[in-house]
């Protein structure tokens, strides 16, 4: 039976490297062990995949790489239950299951000819790092780009390599951050909760769109640093991935309102989060 007569039955893919982010977080390079798989998978940046432990269950995770970058798929995830724990006990060589890739996507080819700010928190920066990435493939495309990225404390920024890598460039803005007393003696970036220091860079809204993934508590304050800037609900996209199970629309948890978040989402503009019930 192939995978498109059982919408349950994951593809096979092997860990080809593992990446230590942090303590907690790892990221896996994956790639297809059929080859057929390989040739017909085709994503778009913001879409996520189930990714299974087998003989446990799966988990929910955003495809972290740029569609641009077909020679291997990541992801990245923290270790904080059952099946992320067998994730982050695997080595390279091993196998697991991958589905997808399912839910909509972020609206980059409506982006072409503006300004791009990307704003994240801890791990919720590979949501955005896929879009990222396919945007400075197509680096030609777009107008200014700045990155806003922070975490609570040094040890706890995630992609530190591609952080020092985009600091580098000319043509981005970087600006990363820790919370207050979580830099180190050698820190050499900002210091302040990430909607503090977003609006000391002072984003215009002229042209531009915004792109904010992160805790909840840092969404909820800085949506109105953008909108106090002048930035219109329609420019500030973010993604909501907390409720997904299936990603098929049938087991019902991710359902709010007349919304299900793993088939109209995971992402959302702010004006179509304004419009959901409050229980979001």
């Amino acid at each position: 039976m192939s995978h498109s007569e059982n919408l349950y039955k994951p593809m096979l893919m092997e860990i080809q490297k593992v990446i230590p982010e942090t303590p907690d977080v790892r990221t896996f390079e994956l790639v297809f062990k059929d080859s057929a798989d390989r040739d017909a998978f085709r994503f778009r940046a913001g879409q996520f995949a189930e990714y299974s432990a087998f003989g446990l269950g799966e988990s929910t995770f955003c495809i972290a790489s740029s569609p641009t970058r077909m020679d291997h798929i990541e992801c990245c995830f923290r270790k904080t239950g059952r099946v992320t724990s067998e994730l982050f006990r695997l080595n390279e060589g091993d196998t697991i299951g991958l589905r997808g890739p399912y839910g909509n996507s972020f609206p980059i080819e409506d982006c072409f000819g503006k300004n791009l700010y990307f704003v994240a928190g801890g791990i919720a920066l590979p949501p955005l790092r896929t879009l990222i990435w396919n945007c400075l493939d197509w680096r030609d495309k777009f107008g200014e780009i700045t990155i806003v990225y922070g975490a609570r404390t040094v040890s706890d920024l995630v992609y530190k390599r591609e952080l020092d890598e985009w600091q580098k460039r000319s043509d981005i803005k970087l600006v990363k951050t820790v919370d207050p007393g979580g830099q180190t003696p050698d820190w050499d970036g900002s210091v302040g909760f990430v909607p503090t220091v977003l609006k000391e860079v002072g984003p215009s809204p002229s042209n531009s769109v915004a792109f904010v993934c992160g805790p909840p508590i840092m969404i909820k304050f800085t949506f109105p640093v953008l909108t106090q800037a002048g930035f219109e609900p329609n420019q500030i996209y973010t993604t909501l991935e907390n409720r997904m199970k299936c990603g098929l629309g049938k087991c019902g948890r991710c359902n709010v309102g007349g919304v299900y978040v793993c088939k109209d989402g995971p992402v959302f503009s702010y004006e179509q989060l304004m419009k959901l019930p409050a229980e979001y």
